[in-house]
């Protein structure tokens, strides 16, 4: 297990390096020895040791393109509050700006959800004006994603409290800074526990489309790249399916299943100005 974490490591460090040349390997591998040897015995509900969580946290903090004081506060994000490694030392051994962001997270988690919805809005207010730095909340959104990944290993009662809490709070978050993956990635978890007969109707209708529905998005793309091509229009083009979630609220809207909803696919066609963008919109139209 020790050379398979040693493994993420390395490959952390490395894609954050490609990212980011200036990234400081030695102060990011300091921080996981620290993190490793704080949370030393101790185990997540699962049975894996408590360092994976730390660890997996620091992985999607780098898929964000953050900083090395923002991976090393990811990887001790969990030691104030944990262990007995306090605020002096974190900040002794990483400097001011590790200890703080880790602080922040720890503070945050403080805060008490409340299932009344006309606080859910001061709620989400509070955890935007708590965060001096913006750092923290996306620390924190990283923590809450990969949690939501492991709700199945909490007690039942517990999983709904969490992933309500996810639903309100960190996916509307994670929405007003622009996080459309994070949003969608914690909406969908946070449905698989609420509603999870719903979300695998969803889930299993989508399989059964899945081979006419990438010849759909090829032949769309390949229709579109050949049109801006003759235009000689630069641009960039890709295609998806729409997120469980937001297909599970037009269904549920609109009384209908899945084989009834026809707005599950999303195109986008990047350009690089203004007047491009209202070309294509027009090409698109023609076709």
């Amino acid at each position: 297990m020790a050379s398979t974490i040693q493994n993420r490591i390395d490959f952390l460090i490395e894609r954050a390096k490609r990212q980011n040349p200036a990234i400081n390997e030695r102060k990011i591998r300091a921080a996981y020895e620290c993190a490793a040897k704080a949370h030393e015995g101790q185990k997540r509900r699962n049975g894996e040791p408590y360092i994976i969580h730390p660890v997996s946290v620091a992985e999607i903090i780098v898929e964000m393109g953050l900083d090395t004081d923002s991976i090393c506060a990811g990887l001790l994000h969990d030691c104030i509050e944990d262990t007995e490694f306090g605020y002096k030392e974190i900040e002794n051994k990483f400097g001011t700006s590790v200890a703080e962001l880790v602080d922040g997270v720890t503070r945050l988690g403080m805060l008490r959800y409340s299932k009344e919805q006309e606080q859910m809005e001061d709620l989400r207010k509070m955890f935007m004006a708590m965060a001096k730095d913006i750092r923290v909340i996306l620390i924190k959104l990283a923590d809450r994603l990969h949690n939501a990944r492991t709700f199945q290993f909490l007690p039942e009662r517990k999983q709904r409290d969490k992933a309500l809490e996810t639903m309100e709070i960190y996916a509307p978050i994670a929405h007003r800074l622009g996080m459309s993956r994070v949003k969608w990635e914690l909406e969908d978890l946070s449905l698989k526990i609420l509603d999870s007969i719903g979300y695998q109707e969803i889930v299993d209708g989508l399989e059964a489309q899945s081979s006419e529905r990438e010849e759909f998005l090829n032949h769309i793309k390949d229709d579109i790249g050949k049109r801006l091509d003759e235009s000689k229009i630069p641009y960039t083009i890709s295609a998806r399916v729409k997120h469980i979630y937001s297909i599970y609220r037009k269904m549920y809207a609109q009384n209908k299943t899945i084989n009834e909803i026809y707005d599950i696919y999303a195109v986008r066609v990047i350009v690089d100005n203004v007047t491009n963008c209202y070309n294509v919109l027009g090409y698109v139209n023609d076709l």
